[in-house]
């Protein structure tokens, strides 16, 4: 196999960063500096800075239900709290599909596969996410109809989401609260979106991804998900495809 695909397959990351790092010259195979593209076999001598790597590991794929203040990544250099820190427990790595910026809370996925990490997160076929917003303000119907629309956020392109429900939040009257959908992740999409619309987002929780729900899973909780709802996420970027 190729071996950016035998790196993620290995748990490293996804093929994206895996190709990077090959690019940079830290992977080895047999002793001699890999170039990207090339193919493997199974009993190569693979190494990622000096490390071997071997496919042994079973996919998994974890649900959490990220608090606001921790940071998605594996270390922080303000020594803020990060995700990894509630694996740190679990014998082997691994990684985050996706993000969500630190005053964000709710469903990130993480797993040991990055193949899976890659079809999950490819631009080509990205599920939708949804998300309870707490936005500053009484939303008027045309702001509604822009967000469906699709409003400018960056570099020419429209962001649509799909309103699912606007009401009151039950104690907060004066702001509101919007169940929406978008199928894109870019950098802090959904506040930007509210941002251009004139409203500030006072707390946003992503409750799903796809058919996933968070459910009752408590902040800093997480969970394995099953094979069924894997496959199940699969198939949902395979429609999207």
């Amino acid at each position: 196999m190729r071996l950016q695909k035998f790196m993620a397959e290995a748990g490293v990351a996804s093929r994206r960063k895996c190709e990077e790092m090959i690019l940079k010259g830290e992977v080895t195979v047999n002793g001699k500096v890999a170039e990207l593209g090339m193919s493997v076999e199974p009993d190569d001598d693979i190494r990622l800075n000096g490390k071997k790597l071997t496919i042994s590991q079973p996919r998994v794929v974890i649900m959490l239900n990220k608090p606001r203040g921790v940071v998605s990544t594996a270390s922080d250099p303000q020594g803020r709290r990060t995700t990894q820190e509630y694996f740190r427990d679990l014998g082997f790595r691994v990684f985050n599909i996706g993000r969500l910026d630190i005053d964000s809370e709710g469903l990130l996925l993480f797993t040991n596969d990055g193949e899976l990490a890659n079809r999950l997160t490819h631009p080509r076929h990205n599920i939708d996410k949804t998300y309870r917003a707490l936005v500053e303000g009484k939303l008027s119907p045309q702001a509604i109809e822009k967000l469906k629309e699709g409003v400018q956020i960056d570099d020419g392109r429209k962001a649509k989401a799909k309103i699912h429900s606007v009401g009151s939040a039950r104690l907060d009257i004066e702001n509101t609260t919007v169940l929406l959908s978008i199928s894109e992740g870019r950098n802090r999409q959904v506040r930007r979106m509210f941002e251009a619309v004139g409203h500030k987002v006072l707390r946003l929780r992503r409750v799903a991804i796809g058919s996933l729900r968070l459910n009752n899973l408590r902040a800093g909780e997480w969970r394995f998900l099953t094979e069924e709802e894997i496959n199940a996420l699969l198939r949902e970027c395979e429609m999207r495809s």
